[in-house]
């Protein structure tokens, strides 16, 4: 998909329906003059929802949707006829979407599972029609209640990707070679820094008819989560994955330097991020003999399971697979 149309962040101005206002409404049959009230009840307003669509992977189809109104709820009868609702507003949204108000900032909703509608403003009740205000000693009652307003308010839509694994590295680490190696995903690669500018997700296949998602991030650089580079834009897609990759290559100059940066800038971002699992692959291994692999592994001085991996030349990809599923199970 291209890069134009990877949308995570959409600002709506949601309204929900107002209430049906309740009926003023006398029985008035032959043989029956003075019949009491039979005033019906408002239909209630529109709700305006959310629904997750494990088919969408981005909120593109919103981008240029800035209103979203739902149906009034229709007034009361006669013969205590109740008023039709309004109709709801159901915005089909990827997993992992996030809705938030714009003015305070609060969680309003939290989608992760499909086919599980959210409501994110609520439809105004209807009001009651003046069947409800008879009493023994007001037989006519000449009022009933007027429905309750819609609500109106601007919300934030925030997509934080869904993916099994994270792929974390600095920009032309290999992130994307790998998950062109490991899965159908065919992200832009070439030469060069920020080839990456949106996530991409691609399917892993693993022994056993088994598999797991994996997510690559466009590359961290140091002082992303001040807002530097293209990190601070992405970090968050990172805060859904269960089992971080760091990715940093065989010919870096300080393997264990770019290591600590990394962790720093997910610490600043979001202290919780060190939870996470960890794995470190060194890619472009292809470009080692064993004399230089022997002296990067007597400079590692991890905690974490590594690997040494090459993208072009499949070399410890299996190897790797394992290590990632061992993690994630």
């Amino acid at each position: 998909m291209a890069s134009s149309n990877f949308i995570d962040h959409v600002k709506l101005c949601t309204r929900s329906g107002a209430g049906g206002a309740g009926s003023v409404h006398f029985r008035r049959e032959k043989h029956v003059p003075k019949g009491g009230p039979d005033g019906g009840d408002g239909g209630r307003g529109g709700h305006i929802l959310l629904e997750g669509n494990q088919q969408l992977w981005t909120l593109l189809h919103l981008r240029f949707q800035k209103h979203v109104v739902a149906g009034n709820g229709a007034p009361g009868g006669g013969s205590g006829k109740s008023g039709a609702q309004g109709n709801d507003i159901i915005l089909q949204v990827p997993l992992g979407t996030l809705a938030k108000s714009v003015e305070t900032g609060a969680l309003i909703a939290e989608v992760t599972e499909s086919g599980k509608p959210q409501i994110i403003a609520s439809g105004g009740r209807g009001g009651q029609g003046n069947v409800h205000f008879k009493t023994s000693t007001n037989q006519s009652p000449r009022y009933a209640q007027p429905g309750e307003p819609g609500i109106e308010d601007w919300i934030v839509l925030e997509l934080k990707l869904l993916a099994d694994v994270g792929l974390v590295g600095f920009p032309n680490a290999g992130k994307s070679t790998l998950l062109s190696t490991l899965s159908a995903a065919k992200p832009e690669i070439a030469d060069y820094p920020f080839t990456t500018l949106v996530p991409n997700l691609g399917v892993v296949a693993y022994r056993d008819h088994r598999s797991f998602v994996m997510a690559d991030i466009p590359g961290i650089i140091e002082g992303a989560s001040e807002g530097k580079g293209l990190g601070l834009r992405f970090l968050r897609h990172i805060e859904r994955n269960s089992v971080l990759l760091f990715t940093i290559p065989a010919d870096s100059p300080d393997i264990m330097n770019e290591f600590r940066v990394l962790l720093q800038e997910l610490e600043r971002y979001n202290p919780e991020l060190l939870d996470k699992r960890r794995l470190l692959a060194i890619t472009k291994c292809d470009l080692l003999d064993e004399e230089l692999r022997s002296a990067i592994t007597e400079e590692l001085s991890l905690n974490i399971p590594y690997v040494f991996i090459s993208s072009v030349i499949n070399q410890g990809l299996d190897q790797l697979k394992d290590k990632i599923w061992k993690s994630l199970h």
